[in-house]
């Protein structure tokens, strides 16, 4: 009867070192993909102008690193954020307000 017990508390542990070992590959996973968008943050541009479908059509003003910033958007210094904002009408990003952060209030 001794053995059997031994067995089963054998097995019950190996199931939660397991159990422990899957946790631990997920959270530094996790953390791995943290480190990532922060790098990749840290390297974006101080803002950006989005352009339409077209390539011509600026479409939004974003903060750098903005996540509702597509995949058209382009890098562009203070300056020509300012002027796309004020002189050509390009409306603020509505998540990251870089009219705001410009010092810019519509």
């Amino acid at each position: 009867m001794l053995r059997f017990a031994r067995r089963v508390v054998e097995h019950q542990a190996a199931r939660q070192l397991a159990l422990m070992d899957r946790w631990i590959a997920d959270e530094e996973r996790r953390e791995a993909e943290r480190q990532r968008r922060l790098a990749a943050r840290r390297n974006a541009p101080e803002w950006a102008v989005e352009h339409g479908l077209n390539g011509r059509t600026a479409v939004y003003v974003h903060v750098g690193g903005c996540t509702g910033a597509g995949g058209r958007a382009k890098g562009v210094g203070r300056e020509q954020a300012v002027r796309a904002l004020t002189e050509a009408g390009v409306p603020a990003c509505p998540l990251c307000r870089p009219d705001t952060a410009l010092g810019i209030l519509e």
